[in-house]
């Protein structure tokens, strides 16, 4: 596969992951599938945020664990990264876990931010974003060995709710200045 077809098949998927993002969140925020009353007290809103981080952070010990356990098990890794070049499968966990831990503080932040921005009828919009999030990850770690165009909906799953939640906040914030 040639790099010109790895860019359109990397940018197929993205456009699913896009597509996702926007029913699943517009559907959050304009339908209130959990029923969310709109007044909501500061601390109802830290549980939503609360909530809503433990899919990175679940995702993120996974991934932790995942490539622990290839150092602990396999000579060529257990001294780390630091310390020896590696087996391909290391570095690979090892990049699957960087992409996870970039994805995750993301998510995080703007988990955080939207609870306690935006009105209690959205707070179905973070905990939605962080199924997303699951799904994502999952995907990304079950297909990262064949290639770009097979992570791409994955990776759009975990990266395009964060971004769009972070550019409704903003012209929120925006709007209300």
């Amino acid at each position: 596969m040639d790099f010109a077809e790895k860019q359109r098949g990397v940018f197929q998927r993205m456009i699913v992951g896009a597509l996702v993002t926007a029913i699943v969140l517009l559907f959050g925020a304009l339908l209130n599938p959990f029923g969310f009353a709109a007044d909501w007290n500061a601390s109802e809103r830290l549980w939503v945020a609360a909530v809503s981080l433990l899919s990175p952070a679940l995702l993120l010990m996974i991934s932790i664990g995942r490539l622990a356990m290839r150092r602990f098990y396999h000579a060529d890794d257990i001294d780390g990264g630091g310390l020896t070049h590696g087996s391909e499968e290391a570095k690979m966990l090892q990049s699957i876990l960087q992409n996870t831990l970039e994805q995750g503080v993301l998510a995080g932040f703007i988990y955080i931010v939207w609870a306690a921005v935006m009105p209690g009828s959205t707070m179905s919009v973070p905990l939605l974003a962080a199924l997303l999030f699951a799904l994502g990850r999952i995907l990304f770690f079950a297909s990262y060995e064949k290639g770009a165009p097979w992570r791409g909906t994955g990776f759009a799953l975990t990266f395009y709710p964060s971004i769009l939640m972070l550019v409704v906040v903003l012209i929120t914030l925006m709007a209300g200045l």
